[in-house]
């Protein structure tokens, strides 16, 4: 009983510690506003090719931007930004954008329910959030008057991170990409690397599900769904996580609206990724393949890959840099590291963005 005190009481003080810190953070991010009139801490939304999308823009205007271009497709990052890049402030500007179908954007003309209806009269495309992507680029730079921007893609970001870049150099300073996706139509690979992963740790539970599913190609998205599910157990196994504390959300965001509207638009925009026959929602990701695509960059490219990755595995990955022609790249592996953030990550990121030539 005295040792659960004591765990409890240890708890309870690493969570006050960690609000007490963060609460400082902040309050320096207010008296940094306050004193320095070159910074900028503004969220809004802007019209972006027809629709209202939401933006949050921190840091001094005499710095770098960098515009982030998060995963999912349906899991933006503007809920976590300071967590994450909050003391990045004194060195770039940090934008985050919740993409069409994400957060705050899908939440603004949301309907009552997300319905099957609602999923095959709504289709995202590829082209049609590259053209977003783009478009909110050709703001940021207008309105921060900048020439160019940096750009960073994370997972499905990556995507078009890729094809604002290479329709768009002009744009750019560079091309920052991490686990990035390269041909992700198939999931016959991935199904028999983690298939046999639970059978040599006799992963009962795991080798159930897989089974029930059964080996691609999948006409639901619910079963693709279940196979990440897997494929995270097992990157979680093999990495160093990050902190929870980087994914709680921000007060502003910690609301059943929001918490509701970033739900449901994962969920929208995972089905519009995958596909679904029985649905009739075509999938994004058949349009990508950018091993036979094979794009030239004119500007400087860089992968961030983890060791451990299996969602987007560093064979794939290296084997399109390797393909790559651009007139500065270079290849980043770390270790101890999957698909998604860790410290490594963040330090990896902050190291390049700091070398890129502005």
């Amino acid at each position: 009983m005295t040792n659960k005190i004591a765990g409890t009481t240890a708890v309870k003080t690493c969570f006050v510690l960690l609000f007490l810190a963060y609460t400082g953070f902040l309050r320096a991010q207010e008296n940094l506003a306050a004193t320095n009139p070159a910074y900028i801490r503004e969220e809004k939304f802007i019209l972006i090719n027809g629709i209202e999308q939401w933006v949050t823009i921190r840091g001094d205007r005499s710095k770098p931007v960098i515009l982030f271009l998060h995963g999912g497709p349906g899991s933006p990052i503007s809920p976590y930004s300071d967590a994450l890049y909050g003391k990045w402030e004194n060195d770039f500007i940090i934008v985050q954008w919740d993409q069409r179908g994400a957060g705050k954007t899908y939440g603004y003309l949301a309907p009552e329910e997300l319905t099957p209806e609602f999923l095959a009269a709504n289709p995202l495309t590829v082209d049609q959030m590259t053209a977003d992507g783009i478009a909110m680029t050709e703001y940021l730079a207008a309105y921060l008057n900048k020439p160019k921007v940096i750009l960073f893609g994370t997972s499905w970001g990556s995507v078009l991170g890729v094809r604002m870049a290479t329709r768009r150099p002009d744009l750019f300073y560079a091309y920052v990409g991490h686990s990035q996706v390269v041909n992700p139509a198939s999931d016959v690979e991935l199904y028999e690397k983690v298939h046999r992963m639970a059978e040599k740790t006799k992963d009962g539970e795991s080798l159930e599900t897989l089974n029930a599913i059964g080996k691609p190609p999948y006409d639901r998205a619910r079963n693709v769904g279940q196979l990440l599910k897997i494929v995270k157990k097992y990157e979680r196994a093999r990495s160093i996580p990050a902190p929870d504390a980087w994914f709680e959300p921000a007060s502003g965001y910690d609301n059943p609206k929001d918490n509701q509207n970033r739900s449901d638009g994962d969920d929208y925009s995972f089905v519009s990724y995958t596909g679904d026959g029985r649905l009739g929602v075509p999938a994004m990701r058949a349009t990508v393949n950018f091993l036979a695509e094979n794009p030239a960059f004119k500007i400087p490219v860089y992968l961030i890959q983890g060791k451990e990755d299996l969602l987007t595995p560093r064979e794939v990955t290296r084997k399109y840099f390797k393909g790559i022609e651009a007139p500065k790249k270079k290849y980043i592996l770390l270790s101890k590291t999957a698909h998604g953030f860790n410290q490594a990550v963040l330090d990896a990121q902050y190291n390049v963005f700091r070398s890129i030539k502005v």
